[in-house]
């Protein structure tokens, strides 16, 4: 199950196991419908397991479908198009991400901490969601809709804007000198972060995104 707190464990299971008649015949168990709006969690679930896989194949609605035991056509009872399903996982990354930066910029009033917090909130997040990781680096969207691309490139420039004005507090607190390039160094920061991103996607998953980022952390922000 995806949560907002940055974890996402593996494939929900494809349908809810039919309860046994009242006469006690096993031999035709009737199907439960799942909830409103639980068919579309299981989906997004499922889609992002699959994309934890560490050969990075590409996906399709079919192996979709029967990852979850049900036709493409119910797929698209819920979804017009595998895009859209992709829209519904970046949509979960948004509120996330920006839940979390939004948590840690209220509770902590000093600009260089927030700065290290955030930091290590976007790797802890790919570090715990393989699968969004290769949403967040573009691996899994290659092919795909190019809308899905703009929206991460618009989630990063959000993710910069952030941390520039972290920055900018670290300066008014004199954690910085006055005429520091926050710009430049935010831009840097963010593309550590890609980085680190991109090789625990390239890695097959096996080199930890939060690898020394203290040390990191050290150089970019001191």
């Amino acid at each position: 199950m995806m949560h907002s707190n940055g974890h996402t464990s593996g494939p929900a299971p494809a349908a809810p196991a039919g309860a046994v008649q009242d006469g006690g015949d096993a031999a035709a168990p009737a199907r439960k419908r799942p909830r409103p709006g639980e068919r579309r969690i299981q989906i997004l679930q499922t889609l992002a397991g699959m994309l934890e896989h560490p050969r990075g194949e590409k996906i399709t609605t079919a192996a979709l479908a029967a990852k979850l035991g049900v036709s493409e056509a119910a797929l698209y009872r819920h979804f017009a198009s595998k895009a859209q399903m992709f829209e519904g996982l970046i949509g979960f990354i948004e509120q996330s991400v920006f839940g979390l930066i939004n948590q840690i910029t209220t509770q902590e009033e000093h600009g260089l901490r927030q700065a290290h917090a955030i930091v290590r909130m976007l790797l802890s997040f790919a570090e715990k969601n393989p699968g969004m990781t290769r949403v967040l680096t573009g691996e899994a969207l290659v092919g795909e809709h190019e809308r899905l691309q703009e929206r991460i490139n618009q989630m990063i420039d959000r993710i910069e804007a952030s941390l520039r004005q972290c920055l900018k507090v670290a300066v008014s607190q004199g954690a910085f000198p006055p005429d520091a390039d926050v710009s430049m160094r935010a831009a840097l920061i963010v593309s550590a972060v890609q980085g680190q991103w991109h090789r625990y996607a390239k890695s097959g998953f096996r080199k930890l995104p939060g690898e020394h980022a203290e040390a990191q952390l050290r150089v970019l922000l001191g």
